[in-house]
């Protein structure tokens, strides 16, 4: 199952990974750059248009179109490997002896083309069973709701996102608009540790670069690495100041 909106420089390389998959549910997002109709070259996919409004109902959109009783979700800017699809395969084949309905899946972050050792992105719940999961927003983007006991996989997911430069900075504004919401409304003791730091305003902005090029190794990772941490960097810098405009205005 996949989330699309104008992905035509990223789906072509999404879909060449999954030549295993049988059936693939994309739920667009009203796409005008030619993605909608590289999806209708595939017999295997089914395309359901719907106006975007928050991430969970449109994962969800998409859940109801599935009919088999196991979900591979991904964005359309994800990778799988060879070694992750086998990896797949034998996740579903031992969970009900290891009484697991879902598999958490690690990342690895990529910068035109070429795996990072340095990204913080946190492992995400890729796979899991269709009638014991559900979506919900958070933040500016969502939260997978699962009954039951998640195992792992070791095998990473390649988040290759080839989109302009520009794109990227566009949509930052507004998911940090979302993060700062999230961050106000939620009690704190529902945050998470990263959460309640962001809250902060101070530590997120000048850690994540160390952590990043230091902790991480991302000076190894040559221009790269420097570009990963200062776009981490960026929009911690920009939710941090959008956290102070917020608490200024509600404090007069």
């Amino acid at each position: 199952m996949l989330l699309t909106y104008n992905e035509i420089d990223n789906i072509g390389r999404t879909l060449a990974g999954l030549a295993w998959a049988r059936r693939i549910v994309v739920v667009d997002s009203g796409s005008t750059d030619g993605t909608l109709e590289l999806l209708a070259a595939d017999p295997r996919i089914t395309v359901v248009v719907r106006p975007f409004d928050s991430f969970g109902p449109q994962w969800n959109t998409g859940l109801a179109q599935v009919d088999t009783p196991w979900v591979l979700s991904l964005d359309a800017d994800y990778g799988v490997s060879p070694a992750l699809a086998e990896a797949l395969a034998m996740a579903v084949g031992r969970a009900e002896a290891e009484g697991h309905v879902g598999f958490r899946i690690p990342f690895r972050y990529c910068v035109h083309g070429e795996p990072l050792r340095c990204a913080v992105l946190p492992a995400r719940i890729a796979l899991f069973r269709l009638d014991r999961a559900h979506f919900e927003d958070d933040g500016h983007k969502e939260h997978l709701v699962l009954d039951g006991s998640c195992g792992r996989i070791s095998e990473p997911l390649l988040h290759d996102d080839r989109k302009a430069l520009s794109r990227w900075l566009g949509s930052q504004q507004r998911y940090a608009r979302q993060e700062v919401d999230k961050l106000r409304q939620t009690p704190k003791s529902q945050l998470s540790f990263a959460d309640r730091l962001r809250r902060r305003h101070v530590i997120a902005p000048l850690a994540l670069p160390l952590i990043c090029l230091v902790l991480r190794g991302g000076v190894l990772d040559g221009w790269r690495g420097w570009f990963y941490a200062f776009q981490r960097a960026y929009a911690e810098l920009l939710l941090s100041l959008m956290l102070w405009e917020d608490r200024a205005t509600v404090g007069r």
